[in-house]
């Protein structure tokens, strides 16, 4: 079976949220004092999210990746892990991680069914790490990657949030990780969730940072695998791991989107940039995958064609990151 919207797009990938909770504060996803949490029982439970689960593989959705807040934060999440890697016919079950409790945790996620982990890491100095995360220890996240390398993970797909200012100066240390390793070291422009003013300031275009690049390394092409995301993949001649551009705000790539998300709350969107969502936790309280089914498939009949986010501003109502899942 599969799932078209109404332009033509197949949607087979979903990002499910199990938590808005978070070990760390990074400056573009929330503030220092943090957010106020959202009371527990407004949190679905994991049978709740597994229905959640089956119901959209079972409507053609091949990928899920698990998101929060921090993921690994919230108890329970490994037996909840090996539940969803059991779903009959989801081919690709990954996670999204700031990589700080991974050195404890990664051979049991690898054990539970993850197949794939994408990291956090917006700087590679220690001081500016601390800055951006109020307060992260980047030595964890780099025994984070020795923890899932040793497990058996292949290597990981490293985010970096690109902040013109911040770490725009780090963009040839990223790039040089690529060289020896297999990461894939994908640049994120910066997005605005926040209220914030100026917030053009911080955005430095993927184009750019493909320029810097190019003006030191010879760059080829990456063809992109199955399950890969809207990156454009670049690699260094000769290189083991690969470069990554997304650019949600100077480039869209919504031609292309396959992607649902659902909130730790139970709610359902199309578009991370859309103030449009369905509530599925009334049908949780009564365990109705067919209303789930449903309002799945009404969700993405609505996909918009496009969101409205440009370097010019965007009509999105602001929001914590942290709490839709990123």
């Amino acid at each position: 079976m599969k799932l078209i919207d109404s332009f033509g797009r197949q949607i087979n990938y979903l990002r499910l949220s199990v938590t808005d909770r978070c070990n760390l504060r990074c400056k573009y996803c929330m503030s220092e004092d943090g957010v106020a949490a959202c009371q527990h029982n407004d949190i679905l439970p994991y049978e709740s999210l597994h229905l959640i689960a089956q119901a959209a593989v079972s409507m053609g959705i091949e990928k899920i990746r698990v998101t929060g807040g921090e993921p690994l934060v919230r108890n329970g999440i490994v037996p909840f892990l090996a539940r969803l890697s059991a779903i009959d016919g989801l081919r690709h079950l990954a996670i999204s991680t700031n990589g700080i409790l991974l050195p404890e945790m990664a051979q049991d996620l690898f054990q539970a069914g993850v197949q794939r982990l994408n990291i956090s890491m917006d700087s590679l100095q220690e001081d500016k790490y601390r800055q951006i995360t109020h307060g992260g220890d980047l030595k964890k996240v780099f025994a984070g990657l020795k923890a899932a390398e040793k497990a058996g993970f292949p290597p990981p797909k490293i985010n970096v949030v690109a902040m013109r200012g911040f770490n725009d100066d780090e963009i040839f240390d990223f790039t040089e990780m690529t060289r020896d390793y297999g990461y894939s070291v994908r640049f994120i422009e910066y997005m605005p969730t926040l209220d914030l003013v100026d917030w053009q300031k911080q955005v430095i275009s993927g184009q750019e940072i493909l320029d810097r690049i190019s003006s030191k390394y010879q760059l080829e092409e990456v063809e992109k695998g199955p399950f890969a995301g809207p990156s454009k993949d670049y690699r260094i001649a000769g290189a083991q791991g690969s470069i990554g551009i997304i650019t949600a705000v100077s480039g869209h790539f919504c031609a292309t989107c396959n992607r649902i998300r659902i909130t730790s709350t139970g709610k359902a969107k199309s578009c991370l940039f859309s103030n449009h969502e369905i509530d599925l936790a009334p049908l949780l309280r009564n365990h109705n995958q067919v209303g789930v089914r449903r309002k799945l498939e009404e969700l993405v009949e609505n996909k918009p064609q496009c969101h409205a986010l440009s370097i010019d501003g965007y009509e999105h109502e602001n929001f914590l990151m942290s709490q839709v899942g990123g």
